[in-house]
């Protein structure tokens, strides 16, 4: 067995979505005055590399912290979107490239843009593949626990009414994670198959968390 961290590392200068204040990381206590060293930590539940609830835009949806644990483990299949350039769609093709029956049977769609590598840059924000709405109508009848990618959202930075993360969850109790990182490193290691662990922290009401990601191979 072999662990690959999906998770990019939460520090002050991290990108985060436009708009959103960054987070804050200040160290409250020293070894030196206190004996011990704890972290004041002021950040948005959703920044980073981090998970979307039902309940992130839809009122009486359902909050991470309503989900069984099991949710946030599953067998996933990387959708190769690398060949894809700014502004293009994600669509069946890709999906189905591995074969129809594996797209099925796979609990979570993880997309690989390799947008990961633009982290930190202004590019990062810009127009990245998304879904089409017939990628997002297949993970809703096939029930999938998830989708995932290594942009910044499901939706483009240009759709503030944020229409595929509403059509998802009016639908599903699917959950969206954004921000992945090092998903070519789990591709390259184990073909498109995988199980994922993405456990978000537990807090009352979670609209959306952090999470640590992780590929098991």
């Amino acid at each position: 067995m072999k662990l690959i961290d999906l998770t990019h590392t939460i520090d002050n200068d991290m990108p985060v979505y436009p708009g959103t204040e960054g987070p804050s990381l200040t160290q409250a206590t020293t070894y030196e005055k206190d004996g011990y060293k704890e972290t004041l930590m002021h950040m948005f539940s959703h920044v980073g590399t981090h998970m979307d609830a039902p309940a992130h835009l839809l009122a009486g949806h359902k909050t991470l912290d309503e989900f069984e644990p099991q949710q946030f483990v599953g067998k996933a299949l990387i959708v190769d979107c690398r060949h894809l350039g700014e502004g293009d769609k994600i669509t069946m093709k890709e999906v189905y490239a591995k074969g129809e029956d594996r797209a099925k049977a796979a609990e979570y769609l993880i997309f690989m843009t390799g947008w990961d590598k633009r982290w930190g840059d202004e590019s990062y924000f810009g127009d990245y593949p998304i879904i089409t709405d017939e990628v997002a109508d297949f993970a809703i009848e096939t029930g999938k626990k998830g989708l995932g990618f290594d942009v910044i959202g499901l939706d483009p930075i240009s759709d503030l009414n944020l229409t595929l993360h509403k059509k998802v969850f009016n639908a599903s109790d699917m959950v969206i994670i954004e921000n992945l990182c090092h998903l070519e490193d789990v591709y390259e290691q184990s073909g498109c198959d995988f199980t994922l662990v993405a456990a978000p922290i537990k807090y009352k009401n979670a609209d959306g968390a952090p999470i640590r990601a992780l590929a098991i191979i």
